[in-house]
């Protein structure tokens, strides 16, 4: 690592507009995370009996699950889209148009017909518009993270994309509250109102977007005539391992999140273990825990480097596998909210605060939206369809079996990160205090 490498992170200092970018990269990512992880709320309460009725009520679950698959499907094509677009034009048109289609997805699902009024169309236009929030949501992470990571400072990169990180556990606490409030609503309105409300929400988010500066270290790359014509085909063939180590670090978040929190709500729900009321409140407790804990995870790792927190969110992760279903096991709500706390603020939000700044740093300026684009986007497959494989699992072995998945995922983690060069290990910190030495110009952030 050299401090000319250093240099393709953006200004030493950061740029004046660093902390506004942090902001407005986390606003839209609050509100797309409300989008896309509604979704999975509403498919594990709720859309089992609105779009998938029968006898068996575990039929209903695992063909919501399906849908809700789907979506995370569709992500990697839309990292591949965005990312593309992002190294191709900029981050910027890429934030702004993924929150656009993200936002009209969702208010349109609010309006969706259910099984009952239109029959097999129902499940059909549920399919369509969770394929078009994917392709949303699959563009959005590179290019709302990149424009962080390269307006930020230096020595504070992952203190800034532990902002945006935040982000996602905002949406998922508004998600929650907002459902939380509906399920006293009649009928459908119960799930139909939290997707309703999201058009609020994405009229803030565009404002607050359309004025965020393109990224510096992109218009670098355009003025010395860098872009190259094909990104998603330059960064395969030249990067395709550190493709494969971001999957892996991907897997151990995503797809342990998909079985910690999006499968033990309908398991919470399906073995009577907890009410509605019990689960949500037990998910916002997790989730404004989250807030504070990803950001302090994101900061912790300029202190300590981006592997060493990977690795102990790993380690911990595999450990906790059993505990985590013994806990909830017991019925006890204070259990309960232990578990799901722990399985967020720690398992989860640990590694999502690592990622942030660790991901980017795999790949060259010139094709960096789409390294970690797909990176981050083809992990999303395995995740996308955990829920369904967990509820087979659990057919199958019982308990047991969603327990060993959760273990083996935190495990793929745990090989990926040793895996994987630290990118801001002492060497680097070093560099960058000589960097800042040479250049003792005031930080603008």
């Amino acid at each position: 690592m050299s401090s000319e490498a250093l240099e393709m992170r953006g200004p030493i200092h950061g740029t004046k507009d660093a902390k506004r970018v942090a902001i407005g990269s986390s606003v839209g990512a609050t509100i797309e995370t409300y989008d896309f992880i509604g979704f999975g709320t509403a498919a594990a309460l709720y859309f089992g009996h609105a779009f998938f009725p029968g006898t068996d009520p575990l039929l209903g679950t695992l063909a919501s699950f399906a849908t809700l698959g789907v979506g995370f499907a569709a992500r990697p094509l839309g990292g591949i889209i965005g990312g593309h677009l992002g190294d191709k034009i900029g981050r910027k048109p890429v934030l702004v148009t993924s929150l656009i289609v993200m936002g009209l997805a969702t208010f349109f699902i609010g309006l969706l017909p259910t099984y009952e009024q239109v029959g097999v169309l129902a499940p059909a236009l549920l399919v369509f518009v969770r394929i078009v929030q994917g392709l949303a949501f699959g563009a959005e992470w590179g290019g709302a993270i990149l424009m962080t990571y390269e307006h930020a400072p230096w020595m504070q990169k992952g203190r800034f994309t532990g902002i945006v990180q935040s982000g996602f556990p905002v949406g998922l606490l508004l998600a929650n509250l907002v459902f939380l409030l509906s399920v006293q609503l009649p009928g459908d309105w119960g799930w139909r109102v939290p997707f309703l409300a999201s058009l609020l929400l994405v009229i803030v988010g565009l404002v607050i977007r359309s004025k965020v500066p393109e990224s510096p270290v992109f218009d670098d790359v355009k003025n010395s005539g860098q872009i190259v014509k094909s990104p998603i085909m330059d960064v395969i063939r030249t990067d395709w391992r550190n493709i494969l180590r971001g999957i892996g670090l991907r897997i151990a978040e995503t797809a342990g999140y998909a079985v910690s929190i999006t499968y033990m709500i309908s398991y919470l729900h399906t073995t009577g273990l907890a009410a509605n009321w019990q689960t949500l409140t037990a998910l916002s407790i997790a989730a404004a825990v989250g807030i504070f804990a990803t950001y302090r995870w994101g900061r912790l790792t300029d202190r300590v480097g981006r592997r060493t927190v990977y690795l102990f969110a790993c380690a911990f992760a595999a450990l906790f596998g059993i505990p985590m279903f013994l806990m909830v096991n017991t019925g006890s709500f204070l259990m309960i909210i232990a578990t799901i706390v722990i399985s967020y603020a720690i398992c989860q939000n640990s590694m999502a605060g690592a990622q942030g700044a660790w991901i980017p740093e795999l790949f060259q300026a010139k094709t960096r939206s789409s390294g970690a684009s797909l990176a981050y986007q083809i992990s999303a497959m395995v995740s996308g369809f955990t829920p369904f494989i967990t509820t087979l699992l659990f057919m199958q072995f019982g308990w047991m079996g969603p327990a060993a998945l959760f273990i083996s995922y935190a495990l793929i983690g745990l090989w990926a990160a040793l895996a994987t060069k630290e990118t801001w290990g002492a060497r680097e910190r070093r560099l960058a205090d000589q960097a800042i030495a040479a250049n003792p110009q005031k930080s603008c952030v």
